[in-house]
């Protein structure tokens, strides 16, 4: 048997083989086949002669003949049906195998022919013929038969994918318009947070290297015309499957054979500052194996990553991996998935949602709809493990291997690339010859949703005195848990952020930078009817004496002043700034509305910010270095005259003495 493999680093990740084998086919059943009829005799011997002289298409036009003349003689078809498989020409071998079983009588030696025929009514989509031959496979065959239980599994796939078409999930996607899909193949779509920018994988010609591309995308969708990423990034060795952090300032790809590499294909990181991308660096040994390393998905903040590995120690050949940025920027050592998510099959190209809390990918080692679908898993809260996989169905699932998936944070579209392998002749063979890779879009059905919709907060940093830009840590915060959900870093050109929330979720968020005062903010999504996206600048104060900022995260029930256990996160954020700045000295002041007397709101006051100095001294700080005030009605932020402006007046306020 030939058999010519080409995979490549970039390209497709690894994900796209192109493979063309030849074998010569097993004429007849053993011994001479005798017919009734002498001229149907003749033919059928001169066939069998022209095959063994590796004459086919002699042997075809000789076949084509008999099974004209004598249509009931059903070894003619699969003596046809053998030779086409042999060239290459699957689809008229499915239909002659096809043809010639139904006028045979099926016993134990049919068996490898209805193997053979179920195999190619199923990489056709064909699902019940490969469903009725694997079937009558399973009544005749020997238990001793080679690939006896794949058969099993396939007729599973086959009833799995009746029964999915049956009640497909959403409408199929559709190809995405000019000036996209310009080029021979593209693939790996993936874009930011804000849905501006669509980054691919492209080639302009079969001959070409991979490289990366991005378009910007207008609010109503119309794609600009994709341009390099970056010469910095783009060079002679391929680029491939890209993926980009939700703030578009890290860039994780795939590239194979370049210098001082682990692997035969590694990965590379580069970071975004103002318009400008670093030259790429090798993630390190923590990351990369002396194997294929590929395929990789950034988290919204950029600061977990998922990708796919054939290193030892997997459950399959392709297994998907994950890694953590740790508090001094190095990555963590890669852990596999493990169960359930990777398999004894090929588990290749992990998508991670904005949100964090669902996994998109492709297995073939999953029951689906034939070779590699996208199924969908989420990560539970409670203890962080992954739920069964679960496949998306048809239309998004084919008969074909599925590529990688992108879904926007938002939850409303999707993107996704399809390639269809067409035969075309060359001599009296055919091989396998590409066909355009492209993109493609979809409206994303709710069964195929991410658990949790996100959207996002965008702006700017600025220092509040000079309102010049500002480099500044953005943490988010979730804080009914106190755990920190994201960490972004503001650019340090032009100052600009991006971070993203998910619906369900009372957040706090804070931008620190060296020397200023922390900025509080607060976001409650949950409760929320209205998700939409937000333009928030944020100006930080110096530490200078003077200089006050609003705490937005501490919580007291009406007209009590006990701190709720939301509150700790903030308390927690105040207490390691304090000790940042062990010379600073603050005052805790109180505020509150107008509702009530002015006495017994400047109580109330007083006894609030008693109660955050009080857990301030409680967990370590020294007494001498704060105080606390209330201001009642004092001061007030707006008018008293709403119920939003009142709650702006009810705060807590951190002033430097």
């Amino acid at each position: 048997m030939l058999r010519f493999v080409v995979r490549r680093a970039g390209r497709w990740g690894g994900l796209f083989v192109l493979l063309f084998a030849l074998t010569l086919p097993v004429i007849g059943q053993p011994g001479r086949l005798v017919l009734n009829n002498t001229k149907a005799q003749s033919l059928y011997d001169k066939a069998q002669q022209y095959a063994k002289a590796r004459d086919f298409n002699k042997a075809l036009e000789t076949l084509a003949q008999l099974n004209q003349k004598f249509p009931s003689i059903g070894e003619a078809f699969i003596m046809r049906g053998s030779l086409l498989k042999a060239m290459g020409d699957n689809r008229a071998a499915l239909t002659a195998y096809r043809e010639g079983l139904s006028k045979v009588h099926i016993d134990s030696s049919r068996a490898n022919d209805l193997q053979l025929l179920g195999d190619l009514a199923l990489s056709y989509g064909e699902y019940q013929t490969a469903a009725d031959a694997y079937r009558q496979l399973l009544k005749v065959a020997p238990k001793t038969m080679r690939n006896l239980a794949r058969s099993e599994r396939q007729l599973r796939t086959c009833e799995f994918a009746i029964e999915a078409m049956r009640h497909p999930t959403g409408e199929a996607p559709t190809r995405l318009p000019s000036p996209l899909n310009a080029f021979k193949f593209q693939y790996f779509p993936a874009l930011t947070a804000d849905n501006r920018f669509l980054l691919f994988t492209g080639r302009p010609s079969a001959n070409s290297g991979e490289d990366l591309y991005v378009s910007k995308q207008s609010k109503d969708g119309v794609a600009s015309e994709p341009v390099p990423v970056s010469a910095v990034i783009n060079s002679s060795y391929n680029e491939g499957a890209g993926t980009i952090s939700g703030d578009g300032k890290t860039l994780v790809f795939a590239s194979c054979d370049r210098p001082h590499a682990i692997g035969n294909c590694d990965l590379y990181i580069s970071r975004r500052t103002g318009n400008n991308w670093s030259r790429p660096e090798n993630l390190g040994s923590n990351v990369n194996s002396v194997e294929w390393d590929s395929q990789p998905s950034l988290s919204a903040d950029g600061r977990t990553l998922y990708f796919t590995s054939t290193r030892r120690g997997g459950q399959g050949l392709e297994d998907l991996y994950v890694s953590t940025m740790r508090d001094d920027g190095t990555w963590s050592a890669a852990q596999n998935l493990g169960t359930p998510i990777n398999t004894p099959g090929k588990d290749m190209a992990p998508f991670i949602h904005a949100s964090g809390t669902t996994l998109y990918y492709v297995t073939d080692g999953l029951i689906g709809m034939g070779g590699l679908d996208v199924f969908r898993s989420e990560r539970s809260p409670v203890n962080g493990q992954w739920s069964e996989p679960r496949n998306l169905g048809y239309p998004l699932n084919t008969f074909e291997n599925e590529a990688s998936l992108f879904i926007t944070s938002d939850n409303q579209r999707g993107f996704c690339s399809r390639s269809r392998a067409s035969q075309e002749p060359t001599g009296g063979f055919k091989l396998m010859r590409e066909k355009p890779v492209e993109l493609f879009g979809f409206e994303v059905p709710n069964p195929v949703k991410a658990r949790e919709t996100s959207t996002y907060t965008q702006g700017r940093v600025f220092d509040a005195i000079t309102k010049k830009p500002l480099r500044a840590d953005v943490k988010l915060y979730d804080v009914d848990t106190d755990a920190l959900i994201q960490f972004v870093t503001s650019d340090p050109e032009d100052g600009d952020y991006t971070i993203v929330l998910n619906e369900g979720h009372h957040y706090a968020m804070y931008a620190s930078a060296d020397k200023y005062l922390l900025k509080s903010l607060s976001f409650d999504y949950s409760d929320q009817h209205t998700f939409n996206p937000l333009m928030l600048d944020i100006y930080l104060e110096p530490v200078r004496a003077g200089r006050s900022v609003v705490l937005n995260n501490l919580f007291f029930d009406t007209n009590k002043y006990d701190l709720k256990p939301q509150s700790r996160t903030e308390l927690n954020r105040l207490i390691e700034f304090m000790r940042q700045y062990k010379e600073v000295q603050i005052e805790v002041s109180g505020y509150t509305d107008n509702v009530g007397t002015p006495e017994s709101n400047m109580l109330l006051s007083q006894r609030r910010a008693q109660s955050v100095m009080d857990y301030l001294v409680s967990h370590g700080l020294p007494a001498s270095r704060l105080r606390s005030k209330g201001y009642g009605e004092k001061n007030p932020l707006a008018p008293n005259d709403t119920e939003i402006h009142r709650r702006q007046n009810r705060r807590i306020e951190l002033h430097i003495l």
